[in-house]
């Protein structure tokens, strides 16, 4: 079978030095190996393309056949890296804590324990009859977050 750590570490070193990073590599029992990466920018297809041959060229096809796939992170996908949080910092983020609770916010912050997000709640305040919409600022560390991806708005 396939090593992903092997790969991550050809991938790492020939990301190294450009805005390129890797999110993830995962390997089927089958040798089916999907390695995404992302950047600060963003990532085109020839990047992907020759990212994949000098994986493959590392590794001898007669001794063990895989199939390879190189691709970026999708908009949807869910974020795996602190690098991810921090280029989406001032943009909207879909957060699902481990509480079942789903929250669309503005991401303000990223440490690395944690995220801060702003959204707007309905709170009771003193002297009205009704709930009134108020900016919320709350920090929730990573062990509470099921997930959080990119949130796009297409109104």
């Amino acid at each position: 079978m396939i090593d992903c750590e092997k790969i991550l570490a050809i991938a790492e070193r020939e990301l190294e030095g450009t805005d390129l990073f890797t999110v993830s590599c995962k390997c089927s029992p089958s040798n089916e190996v999907e390695l995404l990466i992302d950047s600060d920018t963003h990532v085109t297809i020839e990047r992907c393309a020759e990212l994949s041959r000098t994986i493959e060229a590392e590794f001898d096809r007669d001794e063990e056949d895989f199939s390879l796939t190189v691709a970026s992170a999708g908009i949807g996908s869910e974020l795996k890296n602190i690098r991810q949080y921090r280029k989406l910092i001032g943009q909207s983020v879909e957060v699902l804590l481990l509480s079942g609770v789903k929250v669309l916010a503005k991401l303000d912050e990223v440490t690395d324990e944690g995220i801060t997000i702003s959204y707007e709640e309905k709170q009771t305040v003193e002297g009205k009859k009704r709930k009134v919409l108020v900016e919320v600022s709350r920090t929730y560390s990573f062990d509470q977050i099921k997930y959080t991806k990119e949130y796009l708005d297409f109104k």
